[in-house]
């Protein structure tokens, strides 16, 4: 691959929660070595990091990004008693506002598409005029943790639903390259998952907070909202959980999922001792059933639209929530395309 840009380049940058700080990375190594983004098409966190770039804007945000902490980030959630999402993201969004201003898609220097998904119809769309932070909003929905955006009569949810990989809408970019940014790898060799040092008081801290509300929390119409599987990630995801009752811990196995290996599976195989099956929480049951179809689905986009360059993020590199570890995957993004690009 030539190391001395001056190439123009279209990105597409596919969806994966805080694994998707990588695509930073990513754009900083290509910045660096003289690449020019000509066009960029991005699902979720795709998106996000997509339209901060063509707004010019990806900088500032990396250096927020950069200062949060793991109690940071909790202040930054903004629950939602809406039975359509735990969480509304508004904070987040005022955040990403503050940097992005009130840019318009069309105003962009550099083309970009948002993709969401129509979830009445059941239908990628494409976002490509009107505000940014708009586009941006409806990209994000998660299923069941962030709420569904209304725009133009639309109720949009999540891109990655459909299309994780969003690799179409660049496909008539003129550019020399096209690249793009999976965040469903599988490969565990270049994951890391050093300790926080932040957890363990910020864990102690909710848990604190949890157990000293527990009179609210009791109340019917609260814990209906804590005590659906999507809440109870949430929590689990700080290492927090709601009171147990009647002696049952409800996040048993919450974090077993990271521990699970897919790989070299031999259902016939005799083994000497009885293998030990993950407990998984509905929400990790749910979570990993999303990975696993995400990544089928961006093969058969890939298989479509084949691009000149792939750059794989491990899915082990970090959980979906963890947006206090900014620094750490967006130096992994720069050192994959490195090595995508020397190899």
């Amino acid at each position: 691959m030539p190391q001395n840009g001056g190439m123009r380049v279209a990105l597409a940058l596919g969806s994966g929660g805080a694994r998707g700080y990588a695509h930073i990375g990513v754009i900083d190594e290509l910045s660096a070595r003289g690449y020019e983004v000509v066009g960029v098409s991005g699902s979720s966190m795709g998106a996000l990091v997509g339209g901060l770039h063509a707004a010019g804007k990806l900088d500032d945000f990396a250096e927020w990004a950069r200062t949060l902490t793991q109690r940071a980030v909790l202040r930054l959630l903004d629950p939602s008693i809406s039975a359509a999402g735990i969480l509304r993201a508004e904070k987040i969004l005022d955040a990403v506002r503050e940097i992005i201003g009130e840019a318009t898609i069309e105003e962009l220097p550099i083309p970009y598409t948002a993709v969401a998904t129509d979830l009445i119809a059941g239908k990628s769309v494409w976002l490509q005029r009107g505000p940014v932070d708009s586009a941006i909003r409806a990209s994000i929905a998660i299923p069941g943790v962030i709420a569904p955006h209304v725009l133009n009569g639309r109720l949009l949810g999540d891109g990655g639903i459909l299309d994780p990989l969003p690799m179409a809408p660049i496909a008539a970019v003129n550019a020399d390259l096209t690249i793009a940014v999976s965040l469903s790898g599988g490969d565990p060799g270049t994951a890391t998952t050093p300790e926080d040092p932040e957890r363990r008081p910020t864990t102690e801290w909710l848990n604190r907070m949890m157990r000293s509300t527990s009179a609210v929390l009791d109340t019917a119409s609260v814990r209906a909202v804590l005590d659906r599987p999507t809440a109870r990630a949430v929590l689990s995801r700080f290492g927090a959980s709601l009171p147990a009752e009647d002696g049952v811990d409800p996040d048993a196995g919450a974090d077993a999922v990271d521990s699970i290996d897919t790989e070299n599976v031999e259902p016939d195989a005799e083994a000497s001792e009885p293998v030990e099956v993950p407990r998984l929480g509905s929400f990790e049951v749910l979570n990993r059933a999303v990975d696993i179809a995400q990544a089928a689905l961006a093969r058969h986009t890939l298989a479509a639209y084949p691009p000149d360059l792939l750059i794989e993020v491990p899915r082990t590199v970090c959980r979906s929530l963890e947006f206090h570890r900014a620094a750490e995957v967006i130096d992994i993004g720069r050192e994959l395309t490195a090595r995508a690009l020397d190899g």
